[in-house]
Protein backbone atom coordinates (compact mmCIF):
# COMPACT_ATOMS: atom_id res chain seq x y z
CA UNK A 1 0.00 0.00 0.00
CA UNK A 2 1.61 3.25 -1.23
CA UNK A 3 5.21 2.23 -0.49
CA UNK A 4 6.31 4.92 -2.95
CA UNK A 5 5.30 7.52 -0.33
CA UNK A 6 8.17 6.40 1.93
CA UNK A 7 11.51 7.66 0.57
CA UNK A 8 13.70 5.58 2.92
CA UNK A 9 12.38 2.36 1.38
CA UNK A 10 13.87 3.21 -2.01
CA UNK A 11 17.45 2.54 -0.88
CA UNK A 12 19.54 -0.60 -0.99
CA UNK A 13 21.29 -2.20 2.01
CA UNK A 14 24.47 -4.20 1.40
CA UNK A 15 23.67 -4.05 -2.30
CA UNK A 16 20.22 -5.61 -1.79
CA UNK A 17 16.72 -4.18 -1.87
CA UNK A 18 15.78 -3.05 1.62
CA UNK A 19 13.09 -5.21 3.19
CA UNK A 20 12.06 -3.44 6.39
CA UNK A 21 10.34 -5.83 8.80
CA UNK A 22 11.06 -3.99 12.07
CA UNK A 23 7.90 -1.92 12.25
CA UNK A 24 7.00 -3.01 15.79
CA UNK A 25 10.12 -1.14 16.92
CA UNK A 26 9.46 1.92 14.76
CA UNK A 27 7.76 2.61 11.44
CA UNK A 28 9.10 4.57 8.50
CA UNK A 29 7.72 8.01 7.68
CA UNK A 30 5.80 9.07 4.56
CA UNK A 31 6.91 12.13 2.63
CA UNK A 32 3.95 14.15 3.90
CA UNK A 33 5.19 13.73 7.50
CA UNK A 34 8.76 14.65 6.54
CA UNK A 35 7.39 17.71 4.73
CA UNK A 36 5.29 18.65 7.77
CA UNK A 37 8.37 18.73 10.01
CA UNK A 38 10.22 20.89 7.50
CA UNK A 39 7.21 23.18 7.11
CA UNK A 40 6.92 23.69 10.86
CA UNK A 41 10.53 24.74 11.33
CA UNK A 42 10.56 26.77 8.10
CA UNK A 43 7.37 28.76 8.44
CA UNK A 44 5.77 28.92 11.90
CA UNK A 45 8.20 27.74 14.59
CA UNK A 46 7.44 29.50 17.91
CA UNK A 47 6.67 28.52 21.47
CA UNK A 48 3.00 27.87 21.98
CA UNK A 49 0.16 28.97 24.29
CA UNK A 50 1.92 31.92 25.90
CA UNK A 51 2.61 34.11 22.89
CA UNK A 52 0.44 36.88 21.48
CA UNK A 53 2.41 37.19 18.22
CA UNK A 54 1.40 35.59 14.94
CA UNK A 55 3.86 32.67 14.84
CA UNK A 56 2.97 31.59 18.37
CA UNK A 57 -0.72 31.69 17.58
CA UNK A 58 -0.22 29.60 14.43
CA UNK A 59 1.93 27.06 16.30
CA UNK A 60 -0.63 26.86 19.10
CA UNK A 61 -3.44 26.25 16.62
CA UNK A 62 -1.46 23.50 14.84
CA UNK A 63 -0.67 21.77 18.15
CA UNK A 64 -4.24 21.84 19.42
CA UNK A 65 -5.62 20.79 16.03
CA UNK A 66 -3.38 17.71 16.21
CA UNK A 67 -4.77 16.93 19.67
CA UNK A 68 -8.28 17.06 18.20
CA UNK A 69 -7.31 14.83 15.24
CA UNK A 70 -5.87 12.22 17.59
CA UNK A 71 -8.87 12.42 19.91
CA UNK A 72 -11.10 11.72 16.95
CA UNK A 73 -8.84 8.95 15.67
CA UNK A 74 -9.05 6.91 18.88
CA UNK A 75 -12.64 7.85 19.67
CA UNK A 76 -12.09 10.04 22.73
CA UNK A 77 -15.10 12.00 23.91
CA UNK A 78 -13.08 15.22 24.16
CA UNK A 79 -9.62 16.50 23.27
CA UNK A 80 -9.28 17.30 26.99
CA UNK A 81 -8.80 13.55 27.48
CA UNK A 82 -5.65 13.49 25.32
CA UNK A 83 -2.42 14.15 27.23
CA UNK A 84 0.74 14.46 25.14
CA UNK A 85 3.69 12.46 26.46
CA UNK A 86 7.11 11.43 25.15
CA UNK A 87 5.69 8.02 24.19
CA UNK A 88 3.98 4.92 25.53
CA UNK A 89 6.69 4.45 28.16
CA UNK A 90 6.22 7.89 29.66
CA UNK A 91 2.45 7.50 29.46
CA UNK A 92 2.58 4.35 31.56
CA UNK A 93 5.07 5.88 34.00
CA UNK A 94 2.88 8.97 34.28
CA UNK A 95 -0.18 6.87 35.02
CA UNK A 96 1.67 4.66 37.50
CA UNK A 97 2.86 7.72 39.42
CA UNK A 98 -0.35 9.78 39.29
CA UNK A 99 -2.78 6.92 39.85
CA UNK A 100 -0.52 5.49 42.51
CA UNK A 101 -0.35 8.74 44.42
CA UNK A 102 -4.11 9.12 44.33
CA UNK A 103 -5.44 5.61 44.83
CA UNK A 104 -2.85 2.95 45.76
CA UNK A 105 -2.21 1.99 49.39
CA UNK A 106 -0.45 -0.82 51.23
CA UNK A 107 -1.91 -4.22 50.33
CA UNK A 108 -3.67 -3.02 47.17
CA UNK A 109 -3.19 -5.05 44.00
CA UNK A 110 -2.47 -4.21 40.36
CA UNK A 111 -2.86 -6.75 37.55
CA UNK A 112 -0.71 -7.04 34.43
CA UNK A 113 -0.16 -10.00 32.10
CA UNK A 114 2.70 -12.40 31.46
CA UNK A 115 3.21 -11.05 27.92
CA UNK A 116 3.80 -7.40 28.80
CA UNK A 117 6.56 -5.13 27.53
CA UNK A 118 8.90 -3.92 30.29
CA UNK A 119 7.21 -0.50 30.04
CA UNK A 120 4.04 -2.08 31.38
CA UNK A 121 5.85 -4.02 34.10
CA UNK A 122 8.59 -1.91 35.66
CA UNK A 123 6.54 1.25 36.45
CA UNK A 124 4.03 -0.92 38.33
CA UNK A 125 6.82 -2.76 40.15
CA UNK A 126 8.25 0.60 41.20
CA UNK A 127 4.81 1.74 42.37
CA UNK A 128 4.26 -1.48 44.33
CA UNK A 129 7.64 -1.12 46.01
CA UNK A 130 6.91 2.51 46.88
CA UNK A 131 3.39 1.86 48.19
CA UNK A 132 3.85 -1.72 49.50
CA UNK A 133 1.25 -2.91 47.00
CA UNK A 134 1.19 -6.26 45.17
CA UNK A 135 1.62 -6.94 41.45
CA UNK A 136 -0.45 -9.84 40.11
CA UNK A 137 0.18 -11.50 36.73
CA UNK A 138 -2.34 -13.06 34.34
CA UNK A 139 -0.71 -16.34 33.26
CA UNK A 140 -0.60 -17.73 29.73
CA UNK A 141 -2.32 -20.85 28.47
CA UNK A 142 -0.42 -23.53 26.57
CA UNK A 143 -1.22 -21.79 23.25
CA UNK A 144 0.29 -18.55 24.71
CA UNK A 145 -3.06 -16.76 24.88
CA UNK A 146 -4.09 -15.11 28.16
CA UNK A 147 -5.74 -17.40 30.69
CA UNK A 148 -9.00 -15.52 31.18
CA UNK A 149 -10.28 -17.99 33.79
CA UNK A 150 -7.18 -17.34 35.87
CA UNK A 151 -7.70 -13.59 35.34
CA UNK A 152 -11.21 -13.85 36.76
CA UNK A 153 -9.71 -15.42 39.88
CA UNK A 154 -7.23 -12.55 40.30
CA UNK A 155 -9.91 -9.86 40.40
CA UNK A 156 -10.93 -9.04 43.97
CA UNK A 157 -11.76 -6.20 46.33
CA UNK A 158 -8.04 -5.32 46.66
CA UNK A 159 -7.57 -4.91 42.88
CA UNK A 160 -7.24 -1.22 42.07
CA UNK A 161 -6.14 -1.30 38.40
CA UNK A 162 -5.65 -3.67 35.46
CA UNK A 163 -3.04 -2.75 32.82
CA UNK A 164 -2.61 -5.01 29.79
CA UNK A 165 -1.36 -4.89 26.22
CA UNK A 166 -3.94 -4.72 23.46
CA UNK A 167 -1.49 -6.54 21.18
CA UNK A 168 1.65 -8.41 22.28
CA UNK A 169 4.79 -6.78 20.93
CA UNK A 170 6.45 -10.22 20.77
CA UNK A 171 3.69 -12.63 19.76
CA UNK A 172 1.45 -10.26 17.82
CA UNK A 173 -1.57 -11.81 19.58
CA UNK A 174 -4.64 -9.57 19.78
CA UNK A 175 -5.82 -9.93 23.36
CA UNK A 176 -9.54 -10.13 24.28
CA UNK A 177 -9.53 -6.57 25.56
CA UNK A 178 -13.30 -6.16 25.56
CA UNK A 179 -13.72 -9.14 27.89
CA UNK A 180 -10.81 -8.04 30.09
CA UNK A 181 -12.40 -4.61 30.50
CA UNK A 182 -15.91 -5.98 31.06
CA UNK A 183 -14.80 -8.36 33.81
CA UNK A 184 -12.85 -5.61 35.59
CA UNK A 185 -15.69 -3.11 35.31
CA UNK A 186 -18.09 -5.61 36.87
CA UNK A 187 -16.04 -5.03 40.03
CA UNK A 188 -15.61 -1.26 39.39
CA UNK A 189 -11.91 -1.70 38.59
CA UNK A 190 -10.41 0.70 35.99
CA UNK A 191 -8.40 -0.65 33.06
CA UNK A 192 -5.41 0.77 31.20
CA UNK A 193 -4.67 -0.51 27.69
CA UNK A 194 -1.14 -0.45 26.28
CA UNK A 195 -1.95 0.38 22.67
CA UNK A 196 1.62 0.76 21.38
CA UNK A 197 1.15 -2.24 19.08
CA UNK A 198 -2.56 -1.85 18.33
CA UNK A 199 -2.90 1.81 17.35
CA UNK A 200 -0.66 1.38 14.24
CA UNK A 201 -2.56 -1.69 13.04
CA UNK A 202 -6.17 -1.67 14.25
CA UNK A 203 -9.11 0.69 14.45
CA UNK A 204 -9.17 1.86 18.08
CA UNK A 205 -12.30 3.30 19.69
CA UNK A 206 -11.71 3.95 23.38
CA UNK A 207 -15.38 4.73 24.01
CA UNK A 208 -16.53 1.50 22.39
CA UNK A 209 -13.87 -0.44 24.32
CA UNK A 210 -14.84 1.52 27.46
CA UNK A 211 -11.22 1.49 28.66
CA UNK A 212 -10.35 4.03 31.32
CA UNK A 213 -6.83 4.75 30.04
CA UNK A 214 -5.04 4.12 26.74
CA UNK A 215 -1.44 4.81 25.75
CA UNK A 216 0.36 4.76 22.40
CA UNK A 217 3.41 6.17 20.58
CA UNK A 218 3.63 8.30 17.43
CA UNK A 219 6.80 6.73 16.07
CA UNK A 220 5.08 3.38 15.51
CA UNK A 221 2.29 5.18 13.62
CA UNK A 222 4.35 6.70 10.76
CA UNK A 223 5.01 9.84 12.81
CA UNK A 224 8.08 11.30 14.60
CA UNK A 225 9.87 9.85 17.60
CA UNK A 226 9.66 11.34 21.07
CA UNK A 227 5.92 11.92 21.32
CA UNK A 228 2.96 9.84 22.42
CA UNK A 229 -0.32 10.16 24.22
CA UNK A 230 -2.10 9.08 27.35
CA UNK A 231 -5.88 9.00 27.01
CA UNK A 232 -7.89 9.00 30.18
CA UNK A 233 -11.59 9.35 30.86
CA UNK A 234 -12.14 12.89 32.07
CA UNK A 235 -13.63 11.76 35.38
CA UNK A 236 -10.41 9.85 36.13
CA UNK A 237 -7.98 12.54 34.96
CA UNK A 238 -9.68 15.15 37.12
CA UNK A 239 -8.91 13.04 40.20
CA UNK A 240 -5.19 12.58 39.46
CA UNK A 241 -2.41 14.83 40.77
CA UNK A 242 0.06 16.37 38.29
CA UNK A 243 3.01 14.30 37.13
CA UNK A 244 5.61 17.09 36.87
CA UNK A 245 5.81 20.71 37.92
CA UNK A 246 6.89 23.68 35.81
CA UNK A 247 5.58 26.02 33.19
CA UNK A 248 2.22 25.56 31.47
CA UNK A 249 0.80 23.13 34.06
CA UNK A 250 0.08 25.91 36.55
CA UNK A 251 -2.77 28.32 37.15
CA UNK A 252 -1.03 30.59 39.67
CA UNK A 253 2.28 30.25 41.51
CA UNK A 254 2.83 31.97 44.85
CA UNK A 255 5.28 31.32 47.68
CA UNK A 256 2.24 30.38 49.71
CA UNK A 257 1.33 27.65 47.23
CA UNK A 258 0.50 26.79 43.62
CA UNK A 259 -2.77 26.06 41.86
CA UNK A 260 -2.89 23.94 38.73
CA UNK A 261 -4.15 24.40 35.20
CA UNK A 262 -7.21 22.73 33.69
CA UNK A 263 -7.15 19.54 31.61
CA UNK A 264 -5.17 18.59 29.67
CA UNK A 265 -2.49 21.19 30.42
CA UNK A 266 -2.00 20.36 34.10
CA UNK A 267 -0.22 17.17 32.96
CA UNK A 268 1.95 18.85 30.30
CA UNK A 269 4.70 20.73 32.08
CA UNK A 270 7.19 22.66 29.94
CA UNK A 271 7.40 23.35 26.22
CA UNK A 272 5.71 20.48 24.37
CA UNK A 273 6.88 18.91 21.12
CA UNK A 274 4.51 21.00 19.02
CA UNK A 275 6.32 20.07 15.80
CA UNK A 276 5.98 16.39 16.66
CA UNK A 277 2.31 16.75 17.51
CA UNK A 278 1.62 18.57 14.22
CA UNK A 279 3.47 15.89 12.22
CA UNK A 280 1.61 13.16 14.15
CA UNK A 281 -1.66 14.78 13.16
CA UNK A 282 -0.52 14.67 9.53
CA UNK A 283 0.43 11.00 9.92
CA UNK A 284 -2.94 10.21 11.51
CA UNK A 285 -4.69 11.88 8.60
CA UNK A 286 -2.53 9.87 6.19
CA UNK A 287 -3.51 6.61 7.94
CA UNK A 288 -7.17 7.55 7.81
CA UNK A 289 -6.90 8.43 4.12
CA UNK A 290 -5.40 4.98 3.47
CA UNK A 291 -8.18 3.42 5.54
CA UNK A 292 -7.31 1.94 8.92
CA UNK A 293 -9.52 -1.09 8.32
CA UNK A 294 -7.79 -1.61 4.97
CA UNK A 295 -4.39 -1.37 6.68
CA UNK A 296 -5.47 -3.96 9.25
CA UNK A 297 -6.74 -6.36 6.59
CA UNK A 298 -3.59 -5.97 4.49
CA UNK A 299 -1.25 -6.58 7.43
CA UNK A 300 -3.21 -9.57 8.70
CA UNK A 301 -3.02 -11.11 5.24
CA UNK A 302 0.75 -10.57 5.29
CA UNK A 303 0.99 -12.22 8.72
CA UNK A 304 -1.01 -15.25 7.61
CA UNK A 305 1.08 -15.61 4.44
CA UNK A 306 4.32 -15.29 6.43
CA UNK A 307 3.25 -17.99 8.90
CA UNK A 308 2.33 -20.23 5.98
CA UNK A 309 5.73 -19.76 4.34
CA UNK A 310 7.65 -20.13 7.61
CA UNK A 311 5.78 -23.36 8.30
CA UNK A 312 7.35 -24.89 5.19
CA UNK A 313 10.89 -24.48 6.55
CA UNK A 314 12.11 -27.44 8.58
CA UNK A 315 13.14 -26.56 12.13
CA UNK A 316 11.14 -23.33 12.41
CA UNK A 317 9.03 -22.87 15.53
CA UNK A 318 6.44 -20.09 15.34
CA UNK A 319 5.18 -18.80 18.67
CA UNK A 320 1.38 -18.62 18.97
CA UNK A 321 1.04 -19.99 15.45
CA UNK A 322 -2.42 -19.79 13.91
CA UNK A 323 -3.78 -17.14 16.25
CA UNK A 324 -5.18 -13.86 14.98
CA UNK A 325 -2.38 -11.35 15.05
CA UNK A 326 -1.66 -7.71 14.36
CA UNK A 327 1.66 -6.64 13.00
CA UNK A 328 4.16 -9.13 14.39
CA UNK A 329 5.32 -12.77 14.29
CA UNK A 330 8.05 -14.28 16.45
CA UNK A 331 9.88 -17.50 15.67
CA UNK A 332 13.07 -19.44 16.28
CA UNK A 333 15.03 -21.90 14.16
CA UNK A 334 16.42 -25.23 15.36
CA UNK A 335 19.03 -27.38 13.63
CA UNK A 336 18.71 -31.11 12.86
CA UNK A 337 19.90 -32.01 16.37
CA UNK A 338 17.25 -29.78 17.96
CA UNK A 339 19.72 -27.09 19.02
CA UNK A 340 18.57 -23.49 18.90
CA UNK A 341 20.08 -21.40 16.11
CA UNK A 342 20.87 -18.19 17.98
CA UNK A 343 18.54 -15.35 16.91
CA UNK A 344 21.46 -12.90 16.76
CA UNK A 345 23.22 -14.99 14.13
CA UNK A 346 20.07 -15.22 12.03
CA UNK A 347 19.44 -11.49 12.34
CA UNK A 348 22.99 -10.64 11.27
CA UNK A 349 22.83 -12.90 8.20
CA UNK A 350 19.41 -11.55 7.23
CA UNK A 351 20.75 -8.02 7.46
CA UNK A 352 23.57 -8.91 5.07
CA UNK A 353 20.84 -9.82 2.59
CA UNK A 354 18.98 -6.52 3.05
CA UNK A 355 16.29 -7.82 5.43
CA UNK A 356 15.78 -5.83 8.65
CA UNK A 357 14.24 -7.82 11.51
CA UNK A 358 14.40 -7.48 15.29
CA UNK A 359 16.11 -10.10 17.45
CA UNK A 360 16.43 -10.52 21.20
CA UNK A 361 14.06 -10.42 24.16
CA UNK A 362 12.08 -7.45 22.75
CA UNK A 363 11.87 -5.82 26.21
CA UNK A 364 9.78 -8.78 27.39
CA UNK A 365 12.20 -10.88 29.45
CA UNK A 366 9.52 -12.49 31.64
CA UNK A 367 7.86 -13.78 28.44
CA UNK A 368 11.21 -15.12 27.20
CA UNK A 369 11.57 -16.96 30.51
CA UNK A 370 8.14 -18.47 29.90
CA UNK A 371 9.19 -19.54 26.40
CA UNK A 372 12.52 -20.84 27.77
CA UNK A 373 14.56 -19.07 25.10
CA UNK A 374 17.09 -16.20 25.22
CA UNK A 375 15.19 -14.38 22.50
CA UNK A 376 13.31 -14.71 19.23
CA UNK A 377 13.45 -13.44 15.69
CA UNK A 378 10.57 -11.02 15.14
CA UNK A 379 9.21 -9.89 11.80
CA UNK A 380 6.73 -7.04 11.98
CA UNK A 381 4.78 -5.35 9.23
CA UNK A 382 3.68 -1.90 8.13
CA UNK A 383 1.20 -0.75 5.54
CA UNK A 384 3.96 -0.48 2.91
CA UNK A 385 5.11 -4.12 3.09
CA UNK A 386 4.01 -6.71 0.51
CA UNK A 387 4.14 -10.42 -0.29
CA UNK A 388 7.11 -9.99 -2.62
CA UNK A 389 9.12 -8.77 0.37
CA UNK A 390 7.98 -11.79 2.37
CA UNK A 391 9.25 -14.05 -0.41
CA UNK A 392 12.61 -12.25 -0.34
CA UNK A 393 12.72 -12.68 3.45
CA UNK A 394 11.89 -16.39 3.26
CA UNK A 395 14.58 -16.94 0.63
CA UNK A 396 17.12 -15.02 2.75
CA UNK A 397 16.11 -16.99 5.85
CA UNK A 398 16.61 -20.31 4.08
CA UNK A 399 20.11 -19.23 3.04
CA UNK A 400 20.92 -18.02 6.57
CA UNK A 401 19.79 -21.29 8.16
CA UNK A 402 21.78 -23.28 5.60
CA UNK A 403 24.90 -21.27 6.38
CA UNK A 404 24.49 -21.77 10.12
CA UNK A 405 23.68 -25.49 9.99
Amino acid sequence: MRSSDFPILKQQVHGKRLVYFDNAATSQKPQCVIDAISEAYSTWNANIHRGTHHLSQVATAKHEEARSILAQMIGAQSSKEILFTRGTTEGLNMLAFCFGEAFIHEGDEIIVSAMEHHSNIVPWQMLCERKKAVLRVIPLREDLSLDIEAYKGLLNERTKLVSVAHVSNVLGIINPIEEIIRLAHEKNIPVCIDGAQSAPHLKVDVQALDCDFFVCSAHKMYAPTGIGLLYGKQQWLEQLPPYQGGGEMIDHVRWSGTTYNVLPYRFEAGTPDYVGSYAWGVAAQYMQDCGIDAIATHEQELAAYTEQQLGQIEGIHIYAAGQKKAGAISFNAYDASGKLVHPFDLGALLDQQGVAVRIGHHCAEPLMDELKVPGTVRVSFGMYNDKEEIDLFISALRRAIQMLS
